[in-house]
């Protein structure tokens, strides 16, 4: 079906519910194989759930884009748990959240037993080697598709831009969502007032608030973040054996733990680094710095949400036990924030002022997508090959549609075998 100028329409969301196994089987699969972090779940969602199954319309599945940035917690993985109660309410909300958890926290919970037993972590070198080009051009994709339903106005365009310039330079992501936010509720305000809107503005105006109070917190956890490198655990001072008395492990306080990080943390995986440092490292001297780092390498090559780290960590804690208790701690406040705030997305979009905001807010995000693109792109083009990888794999997205999980799978097996091979 082409519009009047020739171009494709968009296709129609598919009407009613969706059957729960239908929904169980998307989020398990994406839950198997959505490596590369936030950035590139979402992107796989967008091809799974707006371009193949219809499920969503491309301005709705912003609207949740945006929604999750508003809310602390795992972006993707609150997406997920959008999803599911769209298309199937409450239980649907249950169902796409821990369909989506369960692989990555099976895998990871593995991993820490291999490590305990073994004293290493598992190699996955060349997996990761293949998967990454492959990941940089699912996102790319997506980027642009969304991009082009974002970008509404030259206004849109604008602010776009500006949040982009403000996140490659580094600014908070807390700031930048705001900030974008705002802008776009002036933009409107200007235009057009509206009494009936005050009621809008009341709403939407505490969510901003909050989001630039916590600025200065993640701010003071940023700047306490422990570089990935033998040099910045030396230089932190707190290292195993450096002193720190070790609290007993109980399991309501390691639950405890995890449900203040999982409703409090907003920003990247390297604030998640400094909360749980904060907390397990220094305060309660529960794992060294070479396990925290350990564990949060897991997380970050590992497939599903990287808030997984909690799996690991639990693990090294306390056994399967505390593997179970961490991961249902850090992942409880996200079901809890979605199913609080569902209903208000549509009133939101309902609302002219509010549903200006909430433009800023998905172009921001956007943004942040591109911006960790970019850095994700400097660590994946490490040779010809993987360029080469990157290149196909947007060949095959853009020209022939293919679904993305095929192309993970390939990028997985090009990079075992090219790293295997006695040449590489």
């Amino acid at each position: 079906m082409t519009g009047p100028r020739g171009e494709a329409k968009p296709p129609t969301p598919a009407a009613g519910a969706t059957s729960l196994a239908e929904i169980a089987r998307l989020f398990l699969k994406l839950g198997t194989i959505a490596f590369g972090g936030p950035a590139a779940h979402i992107a796989m969602m967008e091809d799974e759930v707006v371009r193949r199954r219809r499920w969503l319309t491309r301005e709705e599945f912003l609207d949740y884009v945006g929604a999750t940035s508003l809310i602390p917690g795992p972006n993707s993985t609150e997406l997920a748990i959008y999803i599911g109660a769209a298309r199937g309410g409450r239980r649907g909300l249950l169902v796409a959240g821990v369909c989506f958890i369960l692989p990555a926290a099976l895998l990871v919970g593995g991993i820490a037993w291999a490590y305990v037993q073994y004293g290493a972590l598992p190699q996955a070198g060349g997996l990761l080697y293949g998967i990454k080009p492959v990941v940089i051009a699912i996102v790319g994709a997506a980027l642009w598709s969304l991009g082009r339903t974002a970008v509404k106005s030259w206004v849109h365009g604008a602010v776009g831009v500006a949040a982009l310039a403000a996140a490659a330079f580094g600014v908070n992501e807390l700031v930048v969502l705001a900030g974008a936010g705002a802008l776009m509720m002036a933009v409107h305000a200007s235009r057009r007032r509206r009494s009936s809107d005050a009621t809008a503005v009341h709403l939407v105006a505490p969510v901003l608030a909050v989001q630039a109070g916590a600025t200065s917190n993640t701010s003071a956890y940023d700047s306490a973040t422990v570089p990935l490198t033998v040099g910045g655990v030396a230089a932190a001072g707190v290292a195993a054996g450096a002193g720190v008395a070790s609290a007993p492990v109980t399991l309501p306080l390691l639950f405890g733990v995890f449900v203040k990080i999982g409703a409090v943390l907003f920003g990247s995986g390297y604030v998640l680094v400094a909360f749980l440092r904060a907390d397990l490292v220094a305060r309660l001297g529960w794992l060294s710095e070479r396990q925290l780092l350990d564990a949060i390498a897991v997380g970050q090559t590992t497939p599903g949400p990287v808030f997984t780290t909690a799996t690991f960590v639990g693990y090294l804690v306390d056994g399967a036990a505390g593997a179970t208790v961490a991961t249902v701690g850090i992942f409880l406040p996200a079901f809890v924030f979605v199913a609080l705030s569902g209903f208000i997305v549509p009133r939101i979009r309902r609302s002219a002022i509010s549903g200006a905001v909430l433009d800023g807010v998905t172009l921001a995000s956007l943004a942040l997508m591109a911006v960790v693109t970019g850095e994700l792109w400097r660590s994946a083009a490490v040779d010809p090959l993987a360029i080469a990888l990157a290149a196909i794999a947007a060949l095959l997205i853009f020209r022939f549609r293919v679904n993305s999980a095929w192309l993970v799978l390939g990028g997985g097996v090009v990079g075992l075998l090219a790293k295997s091979h006695p040449w590489a």
